[in-house]
Formats: C-alpha cells, sequence, structure tokens
C-alpha cells in the first residue's frame, strides 16, 4: 500500500489543488490528512486563494480516499459540510506490531506522549515544519505544511511505502528519506 500524507491545507485551493495533482502523480492507494483542512486559524495569514468551499468540492469528490484526524482549527461546522469524518483526534495505522500514531499535533506531540510503545512512530502536522527525529524509544514525524509552511521550509507532503518514509515538496521532488524495515 502506498500512503500520502499532507496537513494544514487551510482553505486554500490553490495549495489544495497542487497536493491532489501531487497525490495522482504519485499514484497512491490513500490520502491521510492530518487536520486543519477549511480554516485559516487566528495566528495565520490569509493562504494563497483562500477558498474553502472549493476546497470541499475537491476533497468531498475524492472522501472515499481519505482518512482525517482533527486539527484544532477543524469543527463541527466543518463537518457539516465534508462527507467524510474529520473529528477524530487520533488514528492507529498498525504495521507487523508496530503502530503509527496519526494526530495533528495540538494536544498530543512530543511534549504531550500518546500510549506509544518502543519503536512506534508519533506523526503529526500542526507546527507547519517538517520533522524526522527519533525521541529515544519513538520516532517522531511531521510532513510539514501543504499550504503555509513555516521555518524557512517547503510547501510538503509525505509518501510512505514499504517501510520508506518520504519528505515532498509539492512538485514530487524528494528532500528527505527514512527507511525502517516495515512491512505496510
Amino acid at each position: 500500500m502506498r500512503l500520502m500524507i499532507a496537513s494544514d491545507i487551510h482553505g486554500s485551493a490553490y495549495y489544495c489543488r497542487k497536493m491532489l495533482e501531487a497525490y495522482q502523480r504519485e499514484k497512491a492507494n490513500r490520502l491521510l490528512l492530518l487536520g486543519d483542512i477549511l480554516y485559516h486559524g487566528p495566528r495565520n495569514e490569509l493562504p494563497k486563494e483562500y477558498a474553502p468551499k472549493e476546497v470541499i468540492s475537491m476533497l468531498n469528490g475524492m472522501k472515499k480516499e481519505l482518512l482525517c484526524v482533527r486539527g484544532n482549527c477543524d469543527t463541527e461546522v466543518d463537518q457539516m459540510v465534508l462527507e467524510f469524518p474529520i473529528l477524530a483526534e487520533y488514528c492507529l495505522l498498525e504495521l507487523n506490531g508496530e503502530t503509527i500514531f496519526a494526530t495533528h499535533g495540538h494536544v498530543f506531540h512530543p511534549q504531550n506522549l500518546p500510549m506509544l510503545t518502543e519503536r512506534d512512530i508519533l506523526l503529526n502536522g500542526h507546527t507547519h515544519i517538517p520533522a524526522c527525529e527519533e525521541k529515544g524509544a519513538f520516532m517522531y514525524m511531521n510532513p510539514g505544511s501543504v499550504s503555509i509552511p513555516k521555518a524557512g521550509s517547503v510547501h510538503s507532503y509525505m509518501i510512505l511505502e514499504n517501510g520508506n518514509f518520504e519528505w515532498k515538496d509539492l512538485d514530487g521532488r524528494v528532500y528527505q528519506v527514512w527507511k525502517r524495515d516495515l512491512r505496510f
């Protein structure tokens, strides 16, 4: 299975379109969105082509291919217009006895850990900064932001396939790789 992982669209029709073009180009089986789908949030500038209704239309059109967790900017009102579930605080992906704990990052993050065991992966967005860090017995990973990257990072996403994680810019250029013997 080939999984694309993205976060923090924040209502940008422009970057949502680019993300979905990347999804098609990657030929991924599913797209995991790590929250903050429609609203830009009070701390962020308006992203390019801020048009939540267009984002709704684009994502509803592929609802069967999406997995999502709730971001701090996602609300029950957003769920009323989206045809796929977005309000789960986290999801668990089990990989041969190892777990990826996928969440947005505003509740669970490296300073407030969820229930992880040795060799698990904590995967979240929220900071808008890509990350791949060994944190003792577990790994912390972040795909960065699709629409509002921070700390000099690029508009980005991740691909997970056969235990390999690749961080890519929206044009598909790989800029970081992490490998482990997972069989996904």
